[in-house]
């Protein structure tokens, strides 16, 4: 047996009929005027009026987040880093030179401001115009 067979066992109550005069009154039970006392009356869908109260966000869940380069000079990373270590965003997260930015780890950009001395391997990162040549100058690699 499945839902759509099965049956009640007692008769349906017929529904009250109401406003056609009798012993129900001139209103038969409908109150005095407004909406509710018509006849073939469609209420306002309540839902309506509070979507209309709401400012329209247009496309508030479609907006991109910028791109966030932070920068990192070439003196922090002589400082934290040995020779021939990887210089990686996770390694740079790691030794606390850069954080994250809500769960990611954001796009890095190497700076050469000041001279490197330490040959290193740079891996996943960008670079300015300066750097590449300081890190040349050291004999390191970039990947």
């Amino acid at each position: 047996m499945q839902l759509h067979q099965l049956k009640p066992n007692h008769k349906a109550k017929k529904p009250k009929r109401i406003g056609r005069g009798g012993s129900h009154g001139t209103y038969s039970g409908k109150g005095i005027k407004g909406q509710k006392a018509r006849s073939g009356r469609k209420l306002k869908p309540i839902i309506r009026d509070f979507l209309k109260r709401y400012p329209k966000l247009r496309g508030h869940r479609l907006q991109v987040l910028p791109n966030l380069i932070i920068s990192v000079n070439l003196k922090n990373i002589e400082k934290s880093f040995k020779v021939g270590e990887k210089v990686t965003p996770k390694s740079l997260v790691k030794k606390g030179l850069v954080s994250f930015s809500g769960n990611q780890i954001p796009k890095i950009k190497i700076l050469g401001n000041e001279e490197l001395t330490k040959s290193l391997v740079f891996q996943g990162l960008f670079f300015s115009k300066a750097s590449l040549e300081k890190i040349k100058k050291a004999k390191g690699k970039i990947k």
